[in-house]
């Protein structure tokens, strides 16, 4: 998300950033008539569709990306609930990505439009989502203070009370989805919120819950198939003693009160220790890119296989604290930003690193073992995918929300358009095949018996049969398109490679 386009500020003098036309569309009172979670049982929500949601959610997660790697969830205790802070720059990938890989059911707080748009709206009240005013909205007019801070409290105050039940909780302390490649100024709502939650627990005897930092690492966020590496810190413990008594009393009954603010700005500031080394942490996406070459080229040179994603980006992080020389950060600058230009990255240096990759035969075979299936469904995909892949592209593509809100809408696109368009073309497929007594070699209908119940139950079978020859479908979309993928890379490698041999052969002389 852009900021500052309209110049507004906060108090700390940092521009604000511009808000979307659903973010500046405030309904109060739908608002405090949100639902609130239960506390005490398995589901903070509605037990019936929450696991729908998860269902549905772990389906497109499953398709949304390549390679999806989650470590680390060791670290979550069991015993006790957690809050989860990560910095912010997916959308609600970030989110998403934290609730389908942590081990605990959810209490959840986002921002307020989350709960009031069609659609999404109706999930966000089933997972009994906490609507949140941020200041953008609050200095922009949005609200009055006042309401601002009533709504405010009542949901940190449940999400608090979520977290002492053993719930676990995600926010994101920077506020808001961004496009830079570090850490922004951290907010104090998570931290507010999980010291309530310690305090509410010490009230009534519950186990004091932890803080757990995590790196949500994309290889490229806004692209369709790419790779993400969910990593799960170790916990960071609550100082539980230096809650005063009075905060413990009031929030026991049921009360928002603030915590200390030292204690808030202590933890706050070890939080950003902690998890700004699980971010790029760097000045600019550039040098990503730069330290991405070297890792790349230093692993072909030693003759291991080409690095996962999860070992670039721990190699890169590497590179933050022992850096190459200046002269080979100059040259790997210049061939990772050359790169980055015709979409490509380090792992499309060849093993000589003297050049780019060339044909491979069996990355050529493995993508025609592809492309082939989805081939033949081609039809089945056009008929059951079309919408979704038409709606996903024209949302993402056209959002006032920027580049990192791009593939929620795609995710978004695929998730409800499979709920609401799976159902509708089952029913119109069997339609038709009943109005014009399509000859399939069979009485698909009739198949179980002559009798209506058995015709019933045989349409029923018919109608669950076609969702799972979608979802079939959808998979091998999904490995279609990465042949196609593929191809189009190595066909931007071959018009790239001219332009970066040069300066490999240098930095392979300088490393070797």
């Amino acid at each position: 998300m852009e900021s500052g386009e309209d110049g507004a500020r906060d108090h700390h003098g940092e521009l604000l950033p511009v808000l979307s036309q659903s973010a500046t569309k405030m309904k109060f009172d739908r608002l405090m008539n949100t639902p609130l979670p239960k506390f005490g049982t398995n589901y903070p929500g509605s037990p019936f569709f929450m696991e729908i949601g998860y269902f549905c959610l772990r389906r497109v997660n499953s398709v949304i990306f390549r390679n999806h790697e989650i470590s680390g969830v060791e670290n979550v205790p069991r015993d006790r609930g957690s809050m989860c802070v990560a910095w912010h720059t997916n959308g609600l990938l970030d989110p998403i990505s934290i609730f389908l890989s942590h081990p605990k059911k959810f209490v959840v707080g986002g921002r307020h439009d989350l709960v009031t748009r069609p659609i999404l709206g109706f999930w966000a009240r089933k997972f009994a989502v906490q609507p949140v005013v941020r200041k953008a909205e609050l200095l922009r007019g949005g609200c009055s203070e006042e309401d601002a801070n009533y709504m405010n409290g009542r949901s940190l105050l449940n999400l608090a009370t979520g977290i002492s039940y053993g719930y676990g909780c995600a926010l994101f302390p920077e506020g808001t989805s961004h496009s830079e490649s570090h850490l922004i100024r951290l907010k104090t709502g998570p931290i507010r919120t999980v010291l309530a939650a310690a305090a509410h627990a010490k009230a009534n005897d519950h186990s004091i819950p932890a803080i757990i930092p995590i790196g949500l690492h994309f290889r490229m966020r806004h692209l369709f198939r790419t790779d993400a590496w969910i990593e799960y810190g170790e916990p960071i413990e609550l100082p539980a003693e230096e809650l005063p008594d009075d905060l413990i009393q009031t929030v026991g009954k049921g009360d928002w009160s603030e915590p200390p603010a030292k204690v808030v700005n202590d933890l706050r500031d070890e939080l950003r220790i902690r998890l700004a080394p699980m971010t790029p942490n760097r000045d600019t996406y550039s040098e990503v890119f730069s330290d991405g070459v070297i890792a790349h080229v230093k692993n072909n040179l030693s003759g291991k296989p080409t690095l996962t994603w999860r070992e670039e980006v721990l190699a890169v992080r590497e590179l933050k604290t022992n850096p190459e020389s200046e002269d080979i950060k100059r040259l790997a600058t210049v061939i990772g930003d050359k790169l980055h230009e015709s979409r490509l990255d380090g792992r499309d240096i060849n093993k000589t690193c003297d050049s780019l990759r060339s044909f491979s035969l069996p990355g050529t075979v493995a993508n025609l073992l592809k492309v082939v299936p989805m081939l033949a469904l081609l039809p089945i995909i056009a008929i059951c995918m079309g919408p979704q892949i038409a709606l996903g592209r024209l949302l993402g593509d056209n959002t006032d929300e920027g580049l990192d809100a791009r593939t929620s809408y795609q995710f978004l696109a695929g998730m409800f358009g499979s709920l609401l368009w799976w159902p509708i073309i089952s029913v119109i497929l069997i339609a038709l095949y009943l109005i014009f007594d399509i000859d399939i070699g069979f009485d698909a209908i009739g198949i179980l018996g002559p009798s209506i119940i058995s015709k019933l139950f045989a349409t029923a079978i018919i109608f669950v049969t076609l969702h799972i020859v979608f979802y079939i479908s959808g998979i091998f979309f999904a490995l279609g398109w990465d042949a196609f993928s593929d191809t189009a890379r190595w066909v931007r490698r071959r018009k790239t490679s001219k332009f970066v041999a040069t300066d490999l052969k240098k930095l392979k002389e300088i490393l070797n």
